[in-house]
């Protein structure tokens, strides 16, 4: 069960492995663009070419779909970013139900954990798989695969290298199941969380500590991005890379200036933040550099 192309590395193990994929099961066909053209997920994509059967149900409480689950007599049902399920699907099989969450649990637990990491400036993450309960990433612990965050690593570098170790994770995760029983996880008071990005948790604060902002740029780089808005134009602004200076400067803090050596920066408390890449509402991404070519204020407020 999963529907992004995070999902396709632990699929492709299973379909060529000595396990018998009996069916996936993958989000609703979206009508995405101005068109409205009807777009499948990478899950089914996969599916489409490899001739796997797939399941798109509407209502996973519905009798008819959990029936069809059942019929299938699964041992174990693979969950990999995908949505909740409710119990009376994750107890059918004889094994269980099993789900790979990119962090190492219980830390960060939730929807977006390899941003969090990022953001919260941790030196290690990597990927659990654990058997489904009722609680949300709570189950026990069954592997760990643990990696480095490298300092120039940023979302979108991390979530392709914990992609690419997922496909044999999953593998030695059911050679595992096989052969001992999962591990309870062990809550402590100091627990990050990994909670759905949003409007809200997305933006910057100017008024927070410089190297705490180039972290969230860079966890939340290059998708979604992180946030700001131009004041005298109301248009957002999305910054994908920066860097830190610690330096004096006059400038309100969240101002927009042009350093001597023809720098893009933000004044911020101790220093400022040096824009590296960016996006404007309604156009494409640029460099700091090529931003700076365009403008004709010397200094723009970012709220």
């Amino acid at each position: 069960m999963g529907t992004p192309d995070f999902a396709i590395p632990s699929l492709d193990s299973l379909y060529k492995s000595q396990h018998n994929l009996c069916c996936v099961v993958t989000a609703a066909d979206k009508k995405q663009g101005r068109g409205l053209k009807v777009v499948s997920s990478p899950v089914k994509n996969y599916c489409l070419k490899n001739t796997i059967k797939v399941i798109q149900p509407e209502n996973f409480h519905s009798q008819e779909f959990l029936n069809e689950i059942i019929g299938y007599k699964p041992d174990i049902i693979v969950v990999v970013a995908f949505k909740i399920l409710p119990k009376k699907l994750w107890e059918i099989p004889k094994l269980g139900t099993i789900n790979i969450h990119a962090s190492i649990l219980p830390n960060l637990r939730g929807a977006a954990p390899i941003n969090w990491a990022i953001i919260n400036g941790l030196k290690k993450t990597g990927l659990t798989s654990f058997f489904i309960n009722e609680g949300v990433d709570t189950g026990d612990i069954i592997k760990i695969k643990e990696i480095k965050i490298n300092e120039d690593d940023n979302f979108g570098s991390l979530y392709d290298r914990l992609r690419s170790l997922s496909g044999n994770f999953i593998l030695d995760t059911i050679d595992e199941i096989q052969k001992v029983n999962g591990k309870p996880q062990v809550n402590t008071k100091d627990l990050l969380t990994a909670p759905k990005l949003n409007k809200e948790n997305t933006k910057i604060n100017w008024l927070e500590d410089g190297k705490k902002i180039v972290k969230k740029i860079k966890g939340l780089s290059p998708i979604p991005g992180a946030w700001s808005r131009i004041k005298d134009s109301n248009k957002i602004i999305k910054i994908y890379d920066s860097l830190f200076h610690e330096l004096n400067h006059d400038f309100e803090i969240g101002k927009m200036y042009i350093e001597s050596s023809n720098k893009l920066m933000v004044a911020v408390k101790k220093g400022a933040i040096e824009v590296l890449s960016l996006k404007i509402e309604g156009k494409k991404r640029i460099s700091g550099l090529d931003y700076i070519n365009g403008l004709k204020n010397k200094t723009i407020k970012l709220i």
